[in-house]
């Protein structure tokens, strides 16, 4: 059906409802599969809080393909490698033209745009998801390209959008960018150690290599949270230098995600394979609450 034009003075153009409807569909995707990062989300500058939703909806989608919905509809691994390649592309191109006929791509390319997210970014993003299509084994080296490219580079996304409020030196940069991709890898290795017997038995991967989930052991799931609190720890150093409308919101999702290894610290490895261990959501009130009125991430 053809669109009446618009005429009228101070109206909306036809490319701006657009546009606006592509970012209502990220902000519909993120409320439907985090409240965590939700919650996060919420306490970002409005500036960069849609920006950030439409980085996380894009992610979203692109994880279904080889986590989710793709495989319940019936889609068949190599079908799932061409979605992948197709979705990327889209991507790419919509960054160039400015427009795509997918919303969640088109919201994301505009954020990109605006922020200087390009290929060096998004093409491990999508290698990341690649490898989850790939039954091989994974080694040490396999492991931490895999967690730069699927919770890394998405830190320096989002933090590419922060910097638009207020640009930071080369310097601050440095620092700041260290600090995303560690908080990017200590939420993706929590996120590993929750999903232990998902991945395992569903999914047919393991992350770590050397280690058998279906046997860990509380010495080596403690091994593995002294290596995520660093990564929290290394982080947090940084938060100082984000801006004010970024920082709360960055501190209350790296406090959600310390209460989560302090949760996985106190729970027997045993457990792990049984239920999945998550942060109640009272306790995620107290925790934006205090991230809002400057208290630090995380209060044991």
């Amino acid at each position: 059906m053809r669109s009446e034009p618009t005429r009228t003075a101070g109206a909306d153009t036809n490319l701006s409802k657009y546009a606006k409807t592509a970012l209502a569909s990220s902000t519909t995707v993120i409320g439907h599969y985090s409240t965590s990062f939700g919650l996060a989300a919420r306490l970002l500058d409005a500036r960069v809080r849609t920006p950030v939703r439409t980085i996380y909806a894009l992610v979203r989608i692109a994880d279904e393909i080889v986590d989710g919905a793709a495989t319940e509809a019936g889609v068949s691994v190599d079908e799932q490698r061409q979605l992948l390649d197709e979705l990327e592309l889209e991507t790419e191109r919509a960054i160039v033209r400015g427009y795509s006929t997918n919303l969640v791509v088109h919201a994301f390319a505009a954020t990109a745009r605006q922020s200087g997210i390009d290929s060096s970014l998004i093409g491990p993003f999508f290698a990341s998801m690649r490898r989850d299509l790939d039954p091989a084994p994974f080694t040490a080296e396999g492991v931490a390209e895999y967690i730069y490219g699927s919770a890394e580079v998405i830190g320096l996304m989002c933090l590419r959008c922060f910097v638009q409020l207020s640009p930071r030196t080369a310097a601050e940069l440095e620092v700041l960018e260290e600090g995303a991709r560690h908080l990017g890898a200590a939420f993706q290795k929590i996120n590993f150690l929750r999903d232990l017997s998902c991945d395992r038995e569903v999914l047919g991967r393991n992350y770590f290599p050397g280690i058998d989930p279906l046997n860990l052991t509380d010495a080596e799931k403690n091994l593995i949270l002294d290596d995520i609190d660093a990564d929290l720890a290394f982080a947090s150093e940084s938060l100082p230098l984000l801006p004010p409308g970024c920082r709360r919101a960055v501190a209350a999702a790296q406090g959600l995600f310390t209460g989560l290894s302090h949760r996985l610290r106190s729970t027997p490895a045993d457990q792990l394979l049984r239920a999945r261990v998550r942060v109640p959501h009272g306790e995620k009130l107290m925790i934006a609450l205090n991230s809002t009125l400057g208290r630090g991430a995380w209060k044991r």
